[in-house]
């Protein structure tokens, strides 16, 4: 009997000597993020203002616009607003409250960061030029749409959707476009899309960057040319503000994605 006992000793302690050691705990490495939390969707827009090729200057160089006239810019804002970005698959994500002004003499409102953007790859971005009817039938508001902007006329024009202003040789009074009219055949909203030149990657770990070009010259020609000596000046709503916004409608490109 005392060998009997012996031996199932001997046995179950062979078999306890042959079980697997658990594997080390090895701790993981953290991944750098730059500060973005992992979780969230960020994509950077960047507005680059143009004058043809040239950056545009504010108060600097002499352009020429299609009709020959010569002029300098002192002032050049825009909204962008409702703006939706697209994936391959024709789906897409639109940003809330999405209202932006584009100042050329602020550096810091030519670029934003979209937030709470789904992880996935986007192809291509449509947005408005200007604010909704919406927004322009609720009196002056705030951030990007308030009337300290200087983007604002009144409870019953609304906003104004883009503005450009500046000087022209022969032109005592100077040049001042001012782009309002929310309603019917005067408004002066456009849609724009725009195709990226390969896709924003929105991985929750490295911020995309879209580069989109302003061009300040595309006001001014196609479908509709503007000659400074005969239209100088639109600071109401009206056809000849639907016509230059027709114009503008094409002023955007995509320069490059940073991924």
């Amino acid at each position: 009997m005392r060998s009997i006992i012996f031996a199932f000793v001997v046995v179950a302690l062979s078999v306890s000597g042959c079980r697997k050691k658990p594997d080390p705990v090895v701790p993981l490495t953290p991944i750098d993020t730059g500060g973005i939390n992992v979780n969230d969707g960020h994509l950077q827009i960047v507005f680059e203002n143009m004058v043809g090729s040239q950056p545009l200057q504010l108060n600097g160089p002499s352009y020429t616009n299609e009709a020959g006239n010569a002029f300098t810019v002192s002032a050049y804002k825009y909204y962008i607003s409702n703006i939706k970005l697209w994936r391959a698959d024709s789906t897409y994500f639109t940003e809330t409250e999405s209202y932006h002004l584009i100042n050329e003499g602020l550096a810091s409102s030519k670029s934003f960061l979209m937030h709470d953007v789904p992880l996935d790859d986007y192809t291509a971005i449509t947005f408005m030029i200007g604010v909704d009817y919406d927004r322009n039938t609720t009196g002056a508001q705030t951030g990007a749409l308030d009337p300290a902007n200087a983007m604002f006329w009144d409870w019953n024009t609304g906003y104004i959707m883009a503005k450009i202003e500046g000087t022209s040789p022969g032109i005592p009074s100077g040049i001042s476009f001012h782009m309002g009219g929310f309603e019917g055949k005067d408004a002066v909203m456009r849609i724009v899309t725009l195709q990226f030149p390969e896709d924003a990657k929105v991985n929750g770990i490295k911020t995309p960057g879209v580069h989109i070009k302003s061009d300040v010259l595309e006001w001014f020609k196609t479908p509709n040319l503007i000659n400074f000596n005969t239209n100088n000046i639109i600071t109401s709503a009206g056809p000849e503000a639907a016509k230059m916004a027709d114009n503008y409608a094409d002023m955007f490109t995509v320069s490059h994605v940073e991924n």
